[in-house]
């Protein structure tokens, strides 16, 4: 055992003896223990507010459970695949799909491809520019009722300004059903999607073309460069990291998509998604069981999606 040297008119204090097997704490360690009990709280919360409920659906899809019976349901009842079983060889269930599937492709390329078009057409400095920024959110900040309500007015087939134009104008015979007739409804219902959500897109997009350096455009426009040519070699592929990722968060978002098809045609005319046929399990057959595997499975078919998507772009950015 050391001592320490007294100072004058003391005794020597002997030094306290280190615990065998413990190591003093690094700064990085300490660090590390003061972030992660600041993170605690907010960890419990999302386990509360997201893992329970997912768990909790997960469990259901594989129990035999009612609307009546449900509060008799615990976590360990009687499993069974019958749930999967049903919702898989139900009749429409791949029609159902292949409808998610084109309405989240349509919706995402379309939103992208309009915010994209937006973001160029307000990217230079002109008189307004501020204003007609803000008026293009519009669209993502108004609530989805109301929008989807001023859409069915004007698509009526009767009392519609589309059809009074399209009669006037073009030449129409007769008006058009866009909602209620299965050649147009889910084209309509994909239209409003990308009008609805270009905004997300077109503030990524914006964000991005602010940043490339004006060094490279005027380069390439003191070489001869056209429009099309500085677009496609210069701007393209600094936006495509950025339309990587808006594709993702847009197809995983339209993917699980409820409340635009729904207000617009209820699912009917062939615009039924999963996630409107997952409300009418629960609703209209109070088959609790039921919807929630539909859920599990639109869970897994979206993985899948995205994992397959991540796997390719991530093979052609290590390319």
């Amino acid at each position: 055992m050391t001592t320490v040297a007294p100072e004058a008119g003391r005794s020597p204090t002997p030094e306290r003896p280190r615990r065998p097997g413990r190591r003093p704490l690094t700064q990085r360690r300490r660090e590390s223990r003061d972030g992660l009990a600041l993170v605690a709280p907010t960890l419990l919360v999302v386990l509360a507010v997201i893992g329970i409920p997912i768990v909790w659906t997960v469990v259901l899809a594989f129990q035999r459970v009612r609307l009546a019976t449900l509060r008799k349901t615990g976590l360990f009842g009687e499993l069974t695949l019958d749930n999967i079983d049903r919702v898989l060889h139900t009749p429409g269930f791949a029609d159902t799909l292949w409808t998610t599937v084109l309405y989240s492709v349509g919706g995402t390329a379309g939103s992208i491809v309009v915010g994209l078009v937006a973001a160029l057409a307000v990217r230079g400095p002109f008189r307004g520019r501020t204003l007609v920024r803000a008026s293009m959110l519009l669209p993502y900040v108004a609530p989805v009722v109301a929008m989807t309500f001023v859409w069915q007015v004007m698509l009526d087939p009767q009392l519609g300004i589309v059809n009074d134009w399209g009669r006037r104008f073009l030449g129409w015979d007769a008006p058009v059903a866009f909602l209620s007739q299965e050649s147009t409804a889910l084209w309509t219902v994909i239209a409003f999607e990308a009008w609805r959500y270009f905004p997300f897109a077109f503030l990524f997009l914006l964000a991005r073309l602010q940043a490339v350096p004006a060094e490279l455009e005027e380069a390439a426009r003191v070489d001869g460069a056209t429009p099309t040519q500085r677009f496609r070699h210069i701007l393209l592929p600094q936006l495509m990291p950025v339309i990587a990722l808006l594709g993702v968060l847009r197809f995983i978002m339209t993917f699980n998509k409820f409340d635009d098809v729904y207000l617009l045609t209820g699912g009917s005319a062939g615009t039924e998604v999963v996630s409107v046929r997952v409300y009418q399990f629960l609703t209209a057959r109070t088959d609790i069981g039921a919807a929630a595997a539909q859920a599990v499975v639109l869970a897994v078919v979206l993985l899948v999606f995205v994992a397959i998507y991540l796997r390719f772009f991530g093979a052609k950015r290590e390319a």
